[in-house]
């Protein structure tokens, strides 16, 4: 069991709150049991692994939590009859969420162009609510992409109805 902070995979932990060193290390942490996914790195559970105290310190919950998993990041590749094109979402638990909302009713991939959050910080994973793992987003610019592109605004009229369905479609959404 673990009883020092100064513990190797605790350092990890803390590490990862970063953009930077989720970045360099390319692993992810996702706090509780409801996320925690498949093929960890490795999985510190409170009270069998870990100190309750020690883990709480590490957790990005107000409220500590009960199990703490760390993953390897996997990206997409922006493929499929429905891609949803995000630009300039800043904040990572919309991009979570959309994450999770495309997966569930479409199952589409999420790409993740220029100014979006960071889809492995702790708050875009505790809003994709799993998705994160079986359908992990894709990175590319809007001319990279194949398809129609449609934007997601009220005032452009175009019926989704009219789109060709033989060719990808790209909804693009953001700022």
């Amino acid at each position: 069991m673990i009883t020092s902070a100064d513990n190797e995979k605790l350092k990890t932990i803390r590490k990862l709150h970063q953009k930077r060193w989720r970045t360099k290390l390319g692993l992810f942490s996702a706090e509780g049991e409801d996320l925690v996914g498949p093929d960890p790195e490795f999985i510190l559970r409170s009270g069998v692994d870990v100190e309750p105290e020690l883990l709480d310190a590490v957790s990005t919950l107000g409220s500590g939590t009960r199990v703490i998993g760390v993953y390897r990041q996997r990206w997409s590749e922006p493929e499929g009859d429905l891609l949803v094109y995000l630009h300039g979402v800043e904040d990572p638990g919309n991009v979570g969420t959309i994450i999770r909302s495309a997966h569930a009713l479409a199952d589409a991939t999420v790409v993740l162009g220029p100014g979006c959050a960071d889809p492995y910080s702790p708050k875009a994973v505790r809003a994709s609510m799993g998705s994160i793992f079986s359908h992990p987003p894709a990175r590319a610019t809007l001319d990279d992409l194949d398809g129609h592109k449609v934007a997601l605004d009220a005032k452009a009229g175009r019926d989704l109805r009219e789109i060709d369905e033989t060719s990808p479609v790209v909804l693009v959404m953001g700022s």
